[in-house]
């Protein structure tokens, strides 16, 4: 190769080199800070979609397992309540068989029977009062169906949910009721059997004002009456129309004795994500005790009957609770034992070794001094040509 001042090829050599060596070690240095071998889809495009794919999974695991744990929870407080339940009927039975006795007068039976109804009544209390983030355990269900256009899906209204009416006993005295929307008072009035339950709007749900204004989706609208604990709620969207009038609709409440839940213990949305568990009430209705009174020989051993006959199918609930508890258990364990391997398969493609990256990351950072010395060097050589000229 011929001397030349021109151009000057040992120092575009050099440039590249050094060019090379410094996005290399740029590189490692990225992949350092971050502690991911993957920075960039250029990196390894395959990789960083599986593991993207292996750490939303790992994310859906870990709150899958969250949901069993507070399903068992859940279940727990359950149980607790049919344990007082339960000894709340010992007591019952004990009343009366001591009630049956005839070394008893009518006066006797009468004090028995006294603590007996406040026993009655507090069965139907704690079945009323046991509760997890808002939904009542123990007192079976209530489900509002027969629901009209005017407060359906399509006019934005998403969900309505009945809670603590009392179909027999309760001031309402009908399954069956009118629900109104009143654009004023921006309010819901639910009327049956000459009762009325009034909710109005929060005015922080709104996203507008006057007649365009529309609900946040999910917000929701407790109906409720001063002498009463029933609550019916209505769950709003967007769709909502909180300036039309809603024609009157009909709603029908039907009460079951039996609760269902559904738990989310997968990260799919098939049946086999999912554990459904219902959950018997424990009212005395349910317990078929309602009503019963020691204040005879005759209604005590009836009732020592009755007692006895809801004492078995407490146990057969909480047989099935106690079932339904392990298998939740079981699922929680599962999800721990899957969301460690996934999260190893996530880690052998994404994360990055360390040791490995550094070793790389100090051989190019030799190359990158080498580099600056030898551009330094290959810039000396056209000045030694010049001394030809002296």
């Amino acid at each position: 190769m011929p001397l030349n001042v021109v151009s000057n090829f040992a120092a575009n050599v050099a440039h590249r080199n050094l060019t090379m060596s410094d996005a290399k070690a740029t590189s490692s240095l990225a992949k350092l800070s971050a502690g991911t071998r993957v920075v960039n889809a250029k990196d390894d495009a395959a990789a960083m979609a599986i593991g993207s794919r292996l750490s939303t999974e790992v994310a859906g695991l870990k709150q899958a397992s969250v949901n069993a744990g507070q399903a068992v929870s859940m279940l727990q407080i359950a149980d607790g309540a049919m344990a007082r339940v339960q000894d709340i009927l010992v007591r019952m039975k004990t009343l009366a068989v001591q009630a049956g006795s005839g070394q008893l007068s009518g006066v006797e039976r009468g004090m028995l029977d006294t603590e007996y109804q406040n026993l009655l009544s507090e069965v139907d209390r704690i079945a009323a009062d046991t509760e997890f983030n808002g939904n009542q355990l123990v007192n079976g269900d209530q489900v509002v169906s027969d629901i009209g256009t005017a407060y359906d899906a399509g006019a934005g209204v998403i969900n309505i949910s009945a809670r603590g009416f009392e179909m027999s006993t309760h001031a309402v005295g009908s399954a069956t009721g009118s629900l109104t929307y009143n654009t004023g008072g921006q309010s819901f009035t639910f009327s049956a059997g000459g009762a009325s339950f009034t909710g109005a709007i929060d005015s922080d749900a709104f996203t507008g004002t006057g007649a365009s204004a529309t609900m946040v989706t999910g917000t929701q609208v407790q109906l409720t009456n001063a002498t009463s604990d029933a609550v019916l709620t209505l769950t709003l969207n967007v769709s909502f129309d909180a300036g039309t009038n809603g024609a009157a609709d009909t709603l029908n409440i039907t009460e079951s004795n039996t609760a269902d839940f559904t738990f989310k213990v997968g990260t799919g949305a098939t049946v086999n994500d999912e554990i459904s568990v219902s959950i018997d009430g424990v009212n005395a209705s349910a317990l078929g005790i309602e009503g019963t009174d020691i204040t005879s020989t005759s209604n005590a051993d009836a009732a020592s009957t009755s007692i006895s006959n809801a004492i078995d199918t407490l146990n057969e609930t909480r047989a099935g609770l106690g079932a339904s508890q392990n298998r939740l258990e079981f699922a929680q364990a599962n999800l721990a034992t899957a969301t460690e391997n996934t999260e190893a398969a996530r880690s052998s493609l994404i994360d990055l070794d360390v040791a490995a990256e550094m070793t790389r990351f100090t051989s190019q950072q030799i190359l990158v001094q080498a580099g600056v010395s030898m551009m330094a060097q290959a810039n000396q050589m056209p000045q030694n040509l010049l001394r030809l000229f002296n």
